[in-house]
C-alpha cells in the first residue's frame, strides 16, 4: 500500500480518476480471491502484499467523489461516505465471528472480497470527473457529464460558457513542493502518518489488552510467560470478539462528532481536537482500570482517531488543485502506510518490554500531530477547489450570485 499509493495517484491524475480506481479495485479483487488458495505461508505473504498494492488506490474514490460535490456540502458528504468504511470494519468482525470457528481463514478471505465484486459489476455506471475532463481538454466529455448530472437531478444546466484550461503536466511530485504547497505537504504527511500510526496501533493494542484483561495484567504477564514460545497464538474468545465489535462500532459516533464540528471549527481545528482527545485517552490507559472502563476508553479513543482520519480525508482533496489532487492524496496515503508499517513494533514488540512506554509513544505522536494541524497554512472551510497548479482559476466562490448579478460565471468547478 505504501509503495502503490503514489503510483495510483499519478495514474488517476494522468489517465482519469475512474480509470485509476477501476484498475486498483479489479487488481485487489483478483489477488484477494487468489490469496485464499495460497498453498504455503510464503505465498500468503506474497499474495496479501499484492492485495495491499491494489488497496493503495482505494483512496482515489474520495478524489473522484470530492470533485462532484458543491462547496457547502463537501465535508458532510465525504464524512458520510466514510460511514461505509466503518460498516466494512463492523462487517469484517461479524464475518470473522461466524466464519473463523467453522470455515476457517480461507473462506474469510473469499467472503471479504465479495463487496469488491459488486463494485466491479457496477463500475460501468460510474462517471468520470468533469473537473478532470476539463483540465485534460475533454470539453465534450465534461459537458456530457454535467448534462447527465442535471438530468438525473432534474435541474437546469448553469448559464455561461465552460472554460477549458488544458494542463498537460498533471500529477507531478514537484508541484507538491512549490512554495505555495511545500509546508502543507510536509505537515499533511506527518498528520496522515500519525493518524494511521495511532489508528492501527489502537486496533492492535485493543486485541492485546483484551487478551490480558487490562494494562496491569500485561505488565505482570510478560514475566510469567517468558518460558513460553513467543510465537504461541492465543485464540480470541467470543467475549473478545464482542468487545472488538463494540470498539469498532465507536467509529460511528466518531463520524457523527466530526460531522457536527468540522463546519463549525474548521478542518484544522477538528483534526487537532481529535488528536488531543486520543492522546488524553491513551494517558488514561496508564491507570489500572477494569474491563468495562478499558472498553469505554478504547471506544472513545477509536472514535476520535477515526474522526481525525476522516477530517484528513476531507481536508486533503480540498487543499490541492485538480492537477495534483489525486497525487497529493496518494502520497499522503503512502505516508499513512509508513505509520501502519511501524506501529506493530510499538503495539506488539515494544509492548513486551513496557506497555507504558508504548502508550506514551502514541500519546506523544498525537500531541505533535495536533500541533502540526494547527500550523497548516491553509484552512479549506468555505474555500473552493482550485483547478490548475499553475494559476488559481475556476474557484467555486466565483459562481452564481456574485455581486448581485444574475449571470453565472461557469468556469470549470463553479457548479454550485
Amino acid at each position: 500500500m505504501m509503495s502503490s499509493s503514489t503510483l495510483w495517484g499519478n495514474i488517476s491524475d494522468q489517465y482519469g480518476r475512474k480509470t485509476g480506481l477501476k484498475v486498483s479495485v479489479l487488481w485487489t479483487l483478483y489477488y484477494g480471491i487468489l490469496s485464499a488458495f495460497a498453498p504455503v505461508y510464503s505465498w500468503i505473504l506474497v499474495l496479501r502484499g499484492l492485495v495491499g498494492f491494489g488497496i493503495g488506490g482505494v483512496p482515489q474514490s474520495v478524489t473522484l467523489y470530492a470533485e462532484f460535490l458543491p462547496m457547502k456540502a463537501r465535508a458532510k458528504c465525504i464524512l458520510l461516505i466514510e460511514v461505509f468504511w466503518a460498516i466494512g470494519t463492523v462487517f469484517e468482525v461479524i464475518l470473522a465471528v461466524f466464519v473463523m470457528p467453522s470455515l476457517g481463514w480461507r473462506w474469510l478471505l473469499i467472503l471479504s472480497a465479495v463487496p469488491l465484486l459488486l463494485f466491479a459489476v457496477l463500475c460501468f455506471w460510474l462517471p468520470e470527473s468533469a473537473r478532470y475532463d476539463v483540465l485534460s481538454g475533454n470539453q465534450e466529455k465534461a459537458i456530457a457529464t454535467l448534462k447527465r448530472i442535471a438530468t438525473e437531478n432534474g435541474a437546469p444546466m448553469p448559464l455561461g460558457k465552460l472554460i477549458i484550461s488544458r494542463q498537460e503536466d498533471r500529477g507531478k511530485i514537484r508541484d507538491l513542493f512549490t512554495p505555495h504547497f511545500r509546508w502543507t505537504t510536509l505537515l499533511l504527511w506527518f498528520i496522515w502518518f500519525s493518524n494511521a500510526f495511532s489508528y492501527y496501533g489502537l486496533v492492535l493494542l485493543t486485541t492485546e489488552l483484551f487478551q490480558a484483561g487490562d494494562v496491569c495484567s500485561i505488565s505482570s504477564r510478560k514475566k510469567a510467560v517468558e518460558a513460553k514460545c513467543s510465537l504461541a497464538c492465543e485464540y480470541l474468545s467470543e467475549e473478545d470478539y464482542m468487545d472488538l465489535l463494540w470498539t469498532t462500532l465507536s467509529e460511528f459516533p466518531g463520524i457523527l462528532v466530526t460531522l457536527w464540528i468540522i463546519d463549525r471549527l474548521g478542518r484544522k481545528k477538528t483534526m487537532a481536537l481529535c488528536f488531543v482527545v486520543f492522546s488524553f485517552c491513551s494517558l488514561l490507559l496508564f491507570i489500572c482500570v477494569g474491563r468495562n472502563m478499558l472498553t469505554l476508553l478504547l471506544f472513545v479513543a477509536r472514535a476520535f482517531i477515526s474522526g481525525g482520519f476522516q477530517a484528513a480525508y476531507v481536508y486533503t482533496p480540498e487543499v490541492y488543485p485538480t492537477a495534483t489532487r489525486a497525487l497529493g492524496l496518494g502520497t499522503c496515503s503512502g505516508m499513512a502506510r509508513v505509520g501502519a508499517l511501524i506501529t506493530p513494533f510499538i503495539a506488539q514488540v515494544m509492548l513486551e518490554s513496557s506497555v507504558y512506554l508504548s502508550l506514551a509513544v502514541y500519546s506523544g505522536c498525537c500531541l505533535l500531530a495536533a500541533v502540526a494541524s494547527c500550523f497548516l497554512p491553509i484552512e479549506t472551510k468555505g474555500r473552493g477547489l482550485q483547478e490548475s497548479s499553475h494559476r488559481e482559476w475556476g474557484q467555486e466562490m466565483v459562481g452564481r450570485g456574485m455581486h448581485g448579478t444574475s449571470v453565472t460565471r461557469s468556469n470549470s468547478g463553479s457548479q454550485e
